[in-house]
């Protein structure tokens, strides 16, 4: 049984990135395809699309990789979790490595990384860091 998706879905990323895999498979999402609109647009993956296999959608996820060694997703950490929801305004919301990093955050508006809300002077659910 699957509790928390979004967590289960950072882990298969952080697994694939560890294991030198050049495509990862993610069963489907409104807000899985939102978080990997946000890596493609950030430039921590290559491309996605999405796939209908035996009635099922997935997200088929091509990982990017420096010199075809060094995973281009370093860390993937969840922040906010099901037990313990994590939200910010925007003028508190967090910088990752001082802004090298991304912070994801779900806003009403969507999912965005933390540079776009505070562009748009928007706070929400802090979902994870990625760097």
């Amino acid at each position: 049984m699957n509790i928390d998706p979004i967590s289960d879905f950072l882990t298969r990323i952080r697994n694939a990135c560890l294991a030198k895999h050049k495509l990862l498979e993610v069963p489907f999402s409104k807000l899985k395809k939102e978080l990997t609109k946000v890596l493609l647009e950030s430039g921590y993956i290559l491309d996605y699309k999405l796939e209908i296999k035996e009635n099922k959608k997935f997200i088929k996820i091509a990982l990017k990789y420096y010199q075809e060694k060094i995973s281009v997703i370093q860390k993937i950490i969840r922040i906010s979790k099901p037990g313990l929801r994590r939200y910010s305004k925007y003028k508190n919301l967090p910088r990752v490595l001082n802004g090298l990093g991304i912070s994801i955050i779900s806003t009403s508006y969507g999912v965005m990384t933390d540079k776009q809300a505070r562009k748009r002077k928007l706070g929400g659910e802090v979902l994870c860091y990625v760097y």
